[in-house]
């Protein structure tokens, strides 16, 4: 017996890194060190930095994984993986560095696995950080035929003085919302279930959602946000504190940039809710406390200014092409988010 009869493909293998070798130099930056392919990664740090620190992230991709599988389209769950990290770095007012990615498949489908690179790299170039390597792990019987699972890491860099950690924010300050491209990448299991049990199918298209269909709603990638956010950043705008929304929407993810003392008074009314979450919670029957327990309902990325500063906030995202809603104000409080469906 050798290791190819036991399921492993170790020229195959080979051939795969050769293959994205070219999608993983586009991503460089002047950085990086050394070349494509050895056991680590080097990336010399930025100049121009008095106290410099690190800030690493890492995530998944969750259950979308599965409807990727469905459908068998794999070119945007990658983008999904590098901005679920790269916006977590982000928060602190990091500027990402570098990334690296984890694919684990049963068997290597070059063409499949292809497919999920070229969605890393252009993510990785949206945020302006350097893919700067990764493993492939092919393990027979672990995985389903057709399937694969990912997992994601960033390292970013800021200024000691420069971080956001919530001491900077004042009652007062208000929230200003990004929008958010739909459902990104959490509450899948939730969304699965409601298709699966009501019948549907991924190539559905209802009427609400203007000629596309379900998986073409469902796949679009997680919005990355760091290239508008480090503008602001330069440009001297005020941004007291930062919130990525992702697993447990605005209740859980806005209190993680507060400060002591402080809760956050949200209006929902203030934007517009996306078709996707209002047919999910009509399809599902879901009450509004658990839409936005669940679902990022439309606000992918909050950040707390001033209140004399919400002008001048919403003309830079306005000039960035980014909608933008002053959704709420801090408060006094215990870290909570109140004004949302109890």
């Amino acid at each position: 017996m050798d290791y190819r009869e036991a399921g492993v493909d170790v020229e195959a293998g080979r051939a795969f890194v050769q293959r994205i070798r070219s999608m993983v130099h586009s991503t460089t930056r002047p950085e990086v060190l050394g070349n494509f392919g050895g056991f680590s990664g080097l990336f010399q740090l930025p100049t121009g930095y008095q106290e410099p620190v690190l800030v690493s992230g890492t995530d998944g991709v969750g259950t979308k994984l599965k409807l990727a599988h469905s459908l068998d389209r794999h070119e945007t769950v990658g983008i999904d993986l590098v901005a679920m990290c790269v916006n977590d770095v982000l928060t602190c007012g990091a500027e990402p560095l570098f990334f690296l990615d984890y694919l684990a498949t049963g068997k290597l489908n070059a063409e499949q696995l292809a497919q999920v690179v070229a969605g890393i790299t252009e993510g990785c170039k949206q945020a302006g950080c350097a893919l700067l390597g990764g493993e492939t792990a092919e393990m027979p019987g672990f995985y389903q035929p057709g399937e694969y699972d990912l997992a994601g890491f960033c390292v970013g860099i800021v200024e000691k003085s420069a971080i956001l950690d919530g001491s900077q924010v004042k009652i007062g300050d208000v929230a200003i919302g990004l929008a958010s491209q739909g459902i990104h990448s959490n509450g899948f299991s939730l969304v699965r279930k409601i298709v699966d049990d009501r019948g549907y199918d991924w190539g559905d298209r209802p009427d609400s959602f203007n000629g596309e269909s379900l998986g073409d709603i469902l796949l679009t990638p997680t919005q990355i946000y760091v290239k508008p956010i480090l503008g602001a950043l330069k440009q001297g705008l005020p941004i007291h504190g930062m919130a990525h929304i992702t697993g447990g929407g605005l209740p859980e993810n806005l209190p993680r940039c507060l400060g002591a003392d402080h809760a956050i008074a949200v209006d929902p009314s203030t934007w517009t809710v996306l078709p996707i979450f209002q047919w999910l919670a009509a399809e599902g029957e879901v009450s509004p406390r658990s839409m936005f327990h669940t679902f990022n309902m439309g606000i992918g990325f909050v950040v707390l200014v001033p209140a004399d500063e919400v002008a001048t906030t919403m003309q830079y995202f306005a000039d960035q092409n980014v909608a933008a809603y002053a959704i709420g104000e801090v408060i006094a409080g215990n870290g909570d988010v109140v004004g949302l469906p109890e």
